[in-house]
């Protein structure tokens, strides 16, 4: 037990399987009777019969684009919340803008990912996430306070001061984005400051670069990451340097073909959607916007949830072609229109400055009737004009682009 948070972390992948499930269907149970959103778009969703995730597939996916719209219409939440507003304990505003709140108990369960990275009660935590606004600095303050940890409240910027309390208050460990602790560190070899007390760290928001991670194991700091957003708190978290990111035990995560709600195949780059069990704002399905990919195997630390590979890029590939709009989305439903294309990928070029749209479609085979009828779809969906072209089975990248935007814009 001394290497894992819990001995949830080491159970049976089947009995785990079936603990989300289970939490699935009483999450959904709950949110058709309080939240007045879900009672709308899961009337018809009998919770019993979500027994696997063949099934949950096949309820809608929550973009984070219509959750904005949401709390546009039903301010502040958008009808998602089981409660009202004024019920909470504080409500945050994050870029978006988008609307966040926090119950009495937290939802963001950072601790698994704090514990994988060595921290423990006999720390000093210097945590560099802003404590305003947004719910970052909350997020891991009340995770450190469950793990016993004596927390350092720094928050952002202030440099010259972060770096000197180090030394003076002993700090042993640092959360915050991955290249502001180098920051903090040069400042700190620039007035001559010792920082040896600071030997960990766990690390988000940004990427974690591999010479980073040599700078810092240099000055004898063993950096995890981890990674997680606001609404849905921890997703994935490091316990070995590159082994890919553990999920959470509280996180239903699947990936999806972007623009769907579709699962990719194992190994497959698609879109992060998140399920998670927080009974004051359930999020059923919620897209992260993040492209990622499933490790195969077992970790080799232990512990026997999925892992991911890490963050791949974003996938929101939404653009712009003779004035219009063009989503991921779209691109979807006219492959749906189709059993004969098994994967699609839309690419933007520019010839002599005008755009052009190229819907590749792997097919087993191919004619013209079908190319005609696809290059229609692309009219009627998107409103522009596109050819297509045939490819072969699984010769498209698997990078989790449902648009290629090649064109070469100037900046």
């Amino acid at each position: 037990m001394a290497d894992f948070f819990d001995t949830r972390e080491t159970r049976d992948p089947a009995a785990r399987e079936g603990a989300l499930m289970d939490a699935l269907r009483a999450q959904v149970r709950h949110a058709k009777t309080h939240s007045p959103h879900y009672r709308a778009t899961l009337a018809d969703v009998d919770p019993d019969a979500l027994v696997d995730r063949a099934a949950l597939a096949r309820l809608p996916v929550l973009y984070k684009s219509d959750l904005v719209d949401l709390q546009a219409k039903f301010p502040p939440l958008g009808g998602i919340a089981t409660r009202p507003a004024a019920a909470f304990k504080r409500l945050y505003l994050s870029p978006g803008p988008i609307a966040e709140p926090e119950a009495e108990q937290p939802h963001w369960r950072m601790e698994r990912a704090l514990w994988a990275a060595g921290l423990r009660d006999s720390d000093v935590v210097m945590n560099t996430f802003a404590y305003h606004l947004t719910p970052a600095g909350f997020m891991f303050d009340h995770a450190l306070a469950a793990l016993g940890a004596t927390v350092f409240p720094s928050g952002v910027g202030n440099t010259a001061a972060q770096a000197e309390a180090i030394g003076r208050l002993g700090v042993t460990g640092y959360i915050g984005t991955p290249d502001f602790l180098k920051t903090i560190l040069e400042k700190a070899d620039e007035s001559g400051l010792a920082t040896g007390t600071l030997t960990k760290a766990l690390v988000t928001g940004g990427p974690l670069f591999p010479s980073l991670r040599e700078f810092y194991a240099a000055r004898g700091i063993a950096v995890r990451q981890c990674y997680g957003t606001a609404e849905l708190g921890l997703i994935g978290y490091e316990t070995e340097p590159g082994a890919g990111l553990v999920l959470d035990e509280d996180a239903l995560v699947e990936i999806v073909t972007p623009g769907s709600g579709d699962p990719v195949a194992p190994g497959e780059v698609g879109e992060v959607v998140v399920t998670t069990f927080n009974a004051a704002y359930p999020l059923v399905r919620f897209a992260t916007g993040d492209l990622s990919a499933e490790v195969e195997g077992p970790s080799p630390c232990g512990r026997t949830a999925r892992r991911l590979k890490g963050w791949m890029g974003r996938a929101d590939q939404t653009t712009k072609v003779r004035g219009m709009f063009v989503h991921p989305r779209q691109v979807m439903a006219i492959v749906r229109r189709f059993d004969a294309v098994h994967r699609a990928r839309l690419v933007v070029d520019e010839v002599d400055g005008a755009d052009t749209l190229l819907l590749k479609a792997e097919v087993d085979a191919g004619d013209e009737s079908l190319a005609a009828a696809l290059a229609e779809a692309i009219r009627a969906e998107c409103r522009v004009r596109g050819d297509v072209a045939f490819v072969a089975r699984a010769s498209l990248p698997n990078d989790g682009k449902v648009i290629d935007d090649v064109r070469k814009l100037e900046v």
